[in-house]
């Protein structure tokens, strides 16, 4: 008596074995597991029981590949405990449950080699799209390395969605979905330049950073429309974190900083410059106003509330799913392997009980 071939790859079957076993081609067993078409009773039946026997399991992402099977989303994260990104993964996902569609989420670790070895493996996957999160440092070799995601997702099948990073230049399919960064910060500067603030110590974030080159940028421009010089020395960099904005703070009253409010970088950053104030023993705002970015809860969740910049994180990450199923299902204007599309939400301040006039010093 003659005896099977073992399943192939260490035990996992696959589907030449299952159609060897059964005795008939793998284009029959394809026809069976799919549904689609119509097979004998009989050969459903042979098919199937050895299915069971083999405990094979389809490849979900090779049907997905084949028109079939459900599409995948990636959401890759720098930090997953990071408020502001896990909002637009939030809508990223809710979007995608809402078309039947899976997500994936994968974290970075703000390292290009991590971030480099998760595309590829969701690009071998064949998921219908990655999602990129947050800011950008090196903005060259950034573009350079952006563009390759690009186009290699694009031969595959997929798409690569750019959240909260700068857009591609020249004709790279991707699609960015961003929001005013700069416009932000220039509102929420002008706010503290407008009660009478002039002495005011900025928070951005790292001087690499694009998100923080913006932010950055923003006050600038709204000093130079009041007509306030601005002081460089009185910018602090750093990461967008709680330490941060709690030892920057510390730091410049230590060093004798005269300031009388604080432009943070983040809301998490703003609540590290609160409360380093507070051991100081200075009230906030009546001894120094302080403003964040991005309206994430804990901005009303502080005593006193935070007046902020709101940034529609969930709205970015619906949108990025919506621009990718247009974009897979032949809606308007979205057509493989032409230039991405470059989508800008709006920003707003939001007003609370953070900033004061500045108090007379006698």
């Amino acid at each position: 008596m003659s005896q099977r071939k073992a399943p192939s790859d260490a035990g996992r079957a696959t589907i030449r074995d299952v159609a060897e076993r059964a005795g008939v081609s793998v284009a029959s067993v394809s026809r069976v597991l799919s549904g689609n078409y119509p097979v004998s009773d009989e050969l459903r039946r042979r098919v199937m029981k050895v299915v069971r026997d083999l405990d094979y399991v389809t490849n979900a992402h090779a049907r997905s590949l084949a028109g079939g099977g459900t599409p995948t989303v990636a959401i890759l994260i720098n930090n997953i405990t990071g408020a502001a990104f896990a909002h637009v993964a939030k809508g990223v996902e809710g979007a995608a449950t809402l078309r039947g569609w899976l997500s994936l989420v994968g974290t970075t670790g703000d390292d290009p080699e991590r971030e480099l070895a998760l595309v590829n493996l969701m690009r071998q996957q064949g998921v219908a799209a990655v999602v990129l999160l947050g800011g950008a440092y090196d903005y060259d070799e950034y573009q350079l390395r952006m563009a390759r995601f690009a186009r290699s997702l694009d031969a595959a099948g997929s798409h690569l969605v750019l959240v909260g990073r700068p857009p591609l230049e020249g004709d790279v399919p991707a699609t960015t979905v961003d929001y005013d960064n700069e416009s932000g910060a220039y509102a929420m500067a002008s706010h503290l330049l407008s009660a009478g603030h002039r002495k005011i110590l900025v928070l951005p974030g790292h001087a690499e950073l694009t998100t923080a080159r913006s932010r950055l940028n923003g006050a600038r421009r709204a000093f130079e429309a009041y007509g306030v010089p601005f002081d460089p020395g009185m910018v602090r960099h750093g990461p967008y974190d709680y330490e941060h904005g709690y030892e920057a703070v510390e730091t410049s009253l230590r060093e004798g900083a005269d300031f009388t409010a604080v432009l943070a970088g983040t809301d998490v950053v703003a609540a590290g410059a609160m409360q380093a104030l507070r051991a100081a023993g200075l009230r906030v705002p009546e001894d120094v106003s302080i403003v964040g970015y991005d309206d994430i809860p804990l901005a009303s969740q502080l005593t006193p509330q935070l007046t902020t910049v709101h940034v529609p994180y969930e709205e970015m990450g619906r949108v990025a799913l919506r621009a990718v199923a247009d974009r897979r299902e032949g809606g308007p204007g979205r057509r493989r392997g032409t230039d991405g599309e470059h989508l800008v939400l709006g920003t707003h301040v939001v007003v609370r009980n953070s900033v004061a006039p500045p108090a007379r010093r006698d």
